[in-house]
């Protein structure tokens, strides 16, 4: 793949994405959001992909925000029509079939907090400081972070954290629940990617199927969602790599799984 915003790699069944403005701290604009939304749209479709990274180049910033610069020549009409470039590329970072992993290694502020939050989880440097200082510039978060971010942390902490325009610590972060894991700057990358292998030795399809069934399910209720929870374990039965893991487990061996 050649991007000019985007830099793709894969190692060992992992997808690394970095976005690669280092310059402008990553901010993004319209052309770094159609980039990563090709480049997840071809994660999803390529099965020897299990899991996929997504950083910022250099070490200040995984994503500083939006690009303020081009927001500030934007009409009412093409303003909205940002706003829903963004949506479109939140979600599918979110649907992606793999696991998608948040490595913060910097600043991860408005539109870059809000990519981290359409990532599975997110590991930071303890440098990393995270907000949504939107209302600073008299805006509000417009990539799903009102929605996203309430879905993790409840409604109180959402608004402060809107409203008050602060920055949290890696810290404050972990604290309230935005952050899985915190790693000094240098061990960082091999903290994501041990954890990136271990998912990736997994049955590709379980954990495909259990990430689909975990989103599904925060917008329904209870009883609609161990529906969707029956229905895609079910599907676990119809593929070959379970048949493997079980074989595997009782020829107390490790699993070969093919993804399928």
């Amino acid at each position: 793949m050649g991007y000019q915003y985007v830099l793709y790699e894969e190692v060992d069944h992992v997808a690394w994405v970095t976005v690669n403005r280092e310059k402008a701290l990553n901010a993004i604009n319209a052309d770094v959001l159609k980039e990563l939304q090709e480049v997840f749209g071809a994660i999803s479709q390529n099965q020897e992909i299990r899991v996929a990274v997504i950083t910022g180049a250099g070490d200040k910033a995984f994503i500083a925000g939006a690009d303020i610069a081009a927001m500030a020549q934007m009409t009412p009409d093409q303003a909205a029509a940002f706003c829903l470039l963004g949506h479109k590329t939140m979600s599918q970072i979110q649907d992606c079939r793999v696991p998608v992993i948040a490595s913060v290694n910097g600043f991860c502020l408005g539109g870059g907090l809000e990519l981290a939050l359409s990532c599975d989880f997110i590991y930071a440097s303890n440098k990393a400081k995270l907000g949504l200082p939107e209302v600073n510039l008299s805006l509000f978060p417009g990539f799903g972070g009102t929605q996203r971010l309430t879905q993790l942390v409840g409604p109180g902490r959402a608004k402060e954290i809107i409203f008050s325009a602060r920055l949290l610590s890696a810290e404050e972060a972990r604290e309230w629940g935005i952050v899985n894991k915190i790693t000094a700057p240098e061990a960082l990358k091999t903290e994501v990617a041990k954890t990136a292998q271990e998912i990736a030795s997994k049955g590709p399809v379980a954990v495909s199927l259990a990430k689909r069934v975990i989103n599904k399910g925060l917008a329904q209720t209870l009883d609609n969602g161990l529906k969707i929870e029956r229905d895609h374990f079910t599907d676990c039965f119809r593929a070959e790599d379970l048949k493997e893991g079980l074989t595997a487990f009782l020829e107390k061996r490790r699993p070969r799984f093919q993804g399928r």
